[in-house]
């Protein structure tokens, strides 16, 4: 479809469901979210663990085909599993043990996400120890980022396996389908290129393309770096002026229409 068909009623209707579904089904599976949430199908969303948190004025987008999934696993729930798998209470020690021992089991698999994030169609985040996402931050559509390896090296039972804390930065930018990997920082305003693996940090007002991931360009420091914060300066005001937007582009729809278009599609729908 060129053109969104929706008589105006009908639009507004949609995302006041959206908006009673979110705060109804999905504020409770965080363990912290936010003031004026801005959320597309918000059951296409997936929230699983309990230290997770959200902060004001997230925007969240998701699709049937691109579902969103933000998942804290607490590792000291895992701690002794290799030894149970590996029968460790025997006289021989088990395969995983020693590896098991080396690990950080102290974190608590928490989510961080401050506020006015953008989280596109697709993104995944997965916590075992802490991840850490700034101010203002986007993160385009199929971007990963994760703390964990999630299985041994050595031994391919052991859950969670190695894992280092990962902090982003405020109005960092990450690309589409771009990973990011466990123990990375990325400094504030940094853009991550569309498909790079970020292995290692990667400094403030930087651009890092490839993989791994290697700066390839640093921002002008004479030009500020604009944050999706202005956006919500006036978050009344500016939630009129769309409205009234949205009120000019569908006022002449009809529900008649809509049908016709949906059912019987035109060249110039």
């Amino acid at each position: 479809m060129r053109k969104d068909h929706r008589p105006f009623w009908l639009k507004r209707s949609q995302a006041r469901f959206a908006d009673w579904y979110a705060e109804r089904y999905l504020r409770p599976q965080f363990q912290h979210m936010g003031k004026g949430p801005t959320v597309l199908k918000p059951w296409c969303i997936s929230v699983f663990g309990y230290n997770i948190r959200l902060g004001d004025y997230p925007t969240i987008i998701a699709e049937p085909f691109a579902k969103v999934h933000l998942v804290s696993w607490a590792q000291k729930d895992f701690k002794d599993l290799s030894e149970i798998l590996h029968n460790g209470n025997s006289e021989k020690e088990a395969p995983g043990a020693t590896e098991a021992k080396d690990l950080n089991w102290q974190g608590m698999g928490l989510i961080d996400i401050g506020d006015y994030a953008l989280i596109c169609p697709g993104v995944r985040i997965q916590a075992a120890t802490h991840i850490r996402v700034g101010a203002g931050v986007m993160m385009a559509q199929g971007a990963y980022i994760t703390d964990a390896d999630w299985h041994g090296l050595y031994d391919r039972c052991l859950p969670v396996g190695k894992t280092a804390p990962v902090v982003i930065g405020d109005n960092a930018w990450i690309g589409d389908h771009a990973i990011v990997c466990k123990g990375v920082t990325i400094g504030e305003n940094s853009v991550i290129g569309a498909g790079s693996v970020v292995t290692r940090d990667i400094p403030k007002n930087s651009i890092a393309a490839g993989n791994p991931a290697q700066v390839v360009r640093e921002l002008d420091p004479g030009r500020p770096v604009t944050g999706r914060e202005c956006m919500f300066r006036e978050f009344d005001a500016v939630r009129r002026m769309l409205d009234k937007a949205d009120r000019e582009c569908h006022g002449k729809n009809t529900l008649a229409g809509w049908m016709r278009a949906l059912l019987f599609p035109r060249n110039d729908d």
